[in-house]
């Protein structure tokens, strides 16, 4: 219950729509629960009462009939708007959930990222928000609406018989507790629905984006085997909803058939007894209650299974919303006009996982303007100090500072806007090739996204393209040679133009000579007068870099220039002499 309430929270910036929608119920029940009441009278008044003239009977009838349509016309009409309203407040809902879940996963931490897989953030996004959308749009409202519903017609019922209703409400403790049986069975094999879709979604994801090497290595079989059992565990899941939800309706229209059983055995008894208590437009009244009673109450099955649906991706989706920041803004963040670019770590410890220690004790210093290379073996720790300074990670001990600012002073907003990245892997959004390199950011203009890509080479390409800055190309950038995918990239981060500090990493692997010799020139004017850190895996960059920063196990083993650090004929020498047999692989993202 705890979770419906906090989604009927959604509901209060609307809350005067929703007064006026439960306004427009309350009449409609009222309204469209008199007809009977006037099926009765005409049945007593001017079908049974032969006292009366026949033209007096006739005339009360027409009166009746035309009172009756006239309800009736009212009745459903407002209850056609009524629909539509709590239609409307039901996409507001869902939309303003729909964005608070994706505003949250924006906001989390690189470390959630790594631990959750890319299926499963989508099921919450998706199809978790869609199977709520039914509920929200019009079982909320809808369900008071069948409740008052509900109401009116028992009002009505002991209204005109207390006999025959306490007789008929007599058999409904025993149905309503059987429903809540089936309710709970339900919730529970909703919640293994969602379980197993979303890890039959992260398994498809997975598939999709390591096609190539399930194809190179001959994994179509195990891919098979493996989609084929969590399929068919979904489906077990799938049935075993579908086999409690089968039970609302035959449950209902049982319990209706005893509904009209009881009223011709009691309601037939005291007639034919001749008792005054009943009359033939009771009887007929109340087998129209019957019927009306029972409609809402199916309805009202029918939104408790989506409820129970809706609860599994209710529990879902504000697990998500309750998972905590581990990175999150100060209280009063600074935000200094400008910044010199002097980067500090002292004495910083980090484990991605507890206990891990992936940087041990790591300080060094950078100054204003100077490229400083960072190199070592895979899982060294380098690729790890670029993502502590733009904290997608905060450290454990010690402290990251710019200007003598510890980095969690900073708003992780206004710290990144000073941050310029070019990495290994450049992600091209779908879209055209200036909406690609201006990111659609407010004051950057169609001048300022070709005077970037003129900076750094990637002009003369572009323009060649079909139909130049305006291609729209697809997420992975198809037709694009890797290179040309860095310098789109490295005219994205120039337009943004990062405030003098520039933090990269190193871009020229796996490209030909021509190719990395416009990369390294548009390097060259992207570090110039920026404080640049380089994740170095390019003897090129290594020397012409100010200091180098030589990383082994997460611990700083040495540093200096290159000549300097030659001369040591240490840890470093191998690891240069290496590169120059070895060809630059990637960097682990966690490095």
């Amino acid at each position: 219950m705890k979770m419906a309430k906090r989604l009927l929270g959604y509901s209060l910036p609307y809350w005067r729509w929703l007064v006026l929608a439960f306004a427009m119920i309350m009449f409609t029940s009222l309204a469209i629960n008199y007809l009977p009441v006037l099926i009765q009278r005409m049945t007593d008044s001017c079908l049974m009462n032969t006292t009366t003239p026949a033209s007096d009977r006739i005339d009360l009838l027409t009166k009746l009939g035309i009172l009756y349509i006239s309800i009736a016309f009212i009745g459903h009409l407002v209850r056609y708007f009524q629909g539509l309203l709590t239609a409307w407040i039901g996409q507001k809902i869902i939309y303003d959930l729909r964005l608070e879940v994706f505003r949250k996963v924006l906001r989390m931490q690189q470390a959630y990222f790594d631990r959750t897989a890319v299926g499963t953030l989508m099921t919450r996004v998706t199809s978790d928000i869609e199977r709520l959308q039914q509920f929200v749009t019009e079982g909320v409202v809808g369900t008071i609406a069948d409740v008052f519903m509900i109401l009116g017609i028992m009002g009505y019922m002991l209204y005109i018989s207390p006999i025959l209703s306490l007789s008929i409400f007599a058999t409904l403790p025993f149905l309503f507790a059987f429903m809540f049986y089936i309710n709970a069975k339900l919730r529970d094999a909703n919640r293994d629905i969602r379980d197993r879709q979303s890890r039959l979604n992260a398994l498809l994801q997975e598939d999709l984006t390591g096609m190539t090497t399930i194809q190179l290595f001959n994994r179509e079989a195990s891919a098979m085997e493996e989609f084929d059992q969590r399929n068919t565990h979904l489906r077990a899941a799938y049935f075993d909803e579908v086999r409690w939800f089968s039970l609302y309706f035959p449950t209902v229209e049982g319990g209706q058939a005893l509904a009209v059983l009881l009223i011709l055995a009691v309601g037939g008894l005291m007639i034919l007894n001749g008792s005054a208590a009943i009359t033939l437009g009771i009887f007929v009244a109340f087998l129209a209650y019957i019927r009306d009673f029972f409609r809402p109450l199916g309805s009202l099955s029918d939104k408790a299974g989506s409820f129970q649906i809706a609860m599994a991706s209710i529990e879902r989706i504000f697990t998500l919303l309750d998972t905590g920041e581990e990175v999150n803004d100060p209280p009063e963040p600074v935000s200094p006009n400008r910044i010199a670019g002097s980067i500090a770590f002292s004495n910083v410890w980090f484990a991605y996982n507890e206990g891990n220690w992936v940087i041990k004790d790591l300080t060094f210093a950078v100054v204003p303007g100077q490229v400083l290379a960072v190199v070592g073996a895979t899982g060294a720790g380098k690729s790890t100090i670029i993502n502590l300074i733009g904290r997608f990670y905060d450290v454990q001990k010690g402290a990251v500072t710019i200007d003598g600012i510890d980095v969690r002073n900073f708003s992780k907003a206004d710290l990144r806007g000073r941050l310029g990245y070019v990495f290994q892997d450049p992600f091209i959004f779908t879209g055209s090739v200036a909406d690609n390199i201006g990111l659609q950011t407010p004051g950057i203009s169609r001048a300022d996204i070709v005077r970037a890509a003129k900076t750094v080479n990637a002009h003369n390409f572009i323009e060649a393209m079909p139909q130049g800055y305006d291609t729209v190309m697809n997420e992975r950038g198809e037709g694009l040679s890797l290179g040309q995918k860095q310098l789109l990239v490295m005219a994205r981060t120039l337009a943004q133009d990062p405030e003098l500090l520039f933090v990269l990493d190193e871009a020229t692997a796996s490209v030909d000579t021509a190719t990395e010799r416009l990369i390294q020139d548009a390097l060259a004017k992207l570090m110039a007068n920026r404080t640049s850190i380089v994740i170095a895996h390019r003897l090129s960059t290594i020397r012409h870099a100010h200091r180098i920063l030589v990383m082994r196990h997460g611990e700083l083993v040495d540093q200096g220039t290159h000549e300097e650090l030659m001369a040591h004929d240490g840890y470093y020498r191998q690891l240069y002499e290496l590169l120059l047999h070895t060809p630059a692989q990637p960097e682990h993202s966690q490095n």
